[in-house]
């Protein structure tokens, strides 16, 4: 399984920019099992949660900090899971990794086996 994260960038604070993760390398069946997660790790900092999407992408949840800035969105006929923040903060500045699990509604790093290499956003003031 192969994890691609793109769309980051240089963005103001106050603007909103989407993230794309595009998921690959494995079966349609396999590919159903799965829930699509997003974390960040700003500098100095350890990973953490934002949110996460099943396959489906009929059901999501979220880490209680982002709720109402953070939108995670898949079409259900594509294997590409996107990020959107709104109203970007200086303090979103960090490194986005989108990653898989098996498992649903969990918001620990360990519980994901593949993760993809990670998009930078840097929100100035």
């Amino acid at each position: 399984v192969q994890l691609q994260a793109s769309g980051g960038g240089l963005v103001q604070a106050g603007g909103s920019l989407r993230l794309s993760c595009a998921a690959s390398g494995a079966s349609g069946r396999t590919f159903n099992t799965f829930t699509m997660a997003w974390f960040r790790q700003a500098p100095g900092k350890e990973r953490t949660f934002i949110g996460g999407i099943n396959w489906s992408g009929r059901s999501t949840f979220y880490a209680d900090s982002v709720k109402g800035r953070f939108a995670i969105s898949k079409d259900a006929a594509d294997n590409t899971v996107y990020l959107e923040i709104f109203s970007l903060k200086p303090e979103d500045t960090a490194v986005y990794y989108c990653a898989a699990s098996v498992l649903y509604g969990r918001p620990s790093p360990s519980d994901y086996a593949y993760w993809g290499k990670g998009t930078l956003v840097t929100v100035s003031s």
